[in-house]
């Protein structure tokens, strides 16, 4: 099919850049065992490298006096909470309440004093208290990251520029079941909605914040 590139049909119509502020948070969406253990209908051969770079993030955040957040997701038995995103996504059965699967890696576990907001639906803010949270720290900037890039962290990255945070969305500590929709997504969010940077940008950015 012919016709000018992705990038050339966005050019001069989505240009502008977001700054970041001077005080961000780590968001780290649904970073979960479900999506790292073979076997699992939402398992993803990439999600092992998307935690490790999760893994040197939170590190850096932590030594940079930097909030690290978590979210997870948990249903009711019936998955009666998770309405027609339940009824949707048939493979959400693995975040029944007490499922090993909705636990956090051995790695990437919150430490004591840092927040998890439990959610039901795609974003991070839908349902928690996870703007409020965010302003009673001063928070204007959020690094996000996780599982998957098409899905909750898209509606993530997309609700916190909506909620006034500057979102940074790094790319290789975010997971997709395919390259097709991941690519897609992060084109389409540093276009319209957010930056996508690399692990060593945001690596270097927290890197400028001092406990």
């Amino acid at each position: 099919m012919g016709g000018p590139s992705a990038s050339d049909n966005y050019a001069g119509v989505y240009e502008g850049r977001l700054q970041p502020g001077s005080r961000p948070a780590l968001l780290i969406v649904d970073v979960v065992m479900a999506y790292l253990t073979e076997g699992s209908a939402l398992f993803m051969e990439t999600a092992v490298a998307a935690r490790d770079s999760n893994v040197r993030l939170a590190v850096a955040a932590r030594a940079a006096g930097v909030p690290v957040v978590f979210t997870n997701v948990s249903y009711k038995p019936d998955g009666s909470d998770g309405g027609v995103f339940y009824r949707k996504v048939p493979a959400l059965a693995a975040f029944i309440e007490g499922s090993p699967l909705g636990a956090f890696p051995p790695e990437l576990t919150p430490q004591p004093g840092e927040a998890v907001f439990t959610k039901q639906y795609p974003s991070a803010f839908f349902g928690t208290r996870l703007a409020e949270g965010l302003r009673a720290e001063g928070i204007d900037t959020l690094l996000i990251t996780g599982y998957s890039t098409s899905g909750c962290v898209r509606a993530s990255a997309l609700d916190a520029m909506q909620y006034g945070f500057v979102p940074l969305v790094v790319r290789e500590a975010c997971a997709d079941r395919h390259p097709a929709p991941h690519e897609a997504n992060l084109f389409d969010l540093q276009a319209k909605y957010a930056e996508v940077i690399s692990e060593a940008e945001a690596l270097a950015y927290l890197g400028g914040h001092t406990a």
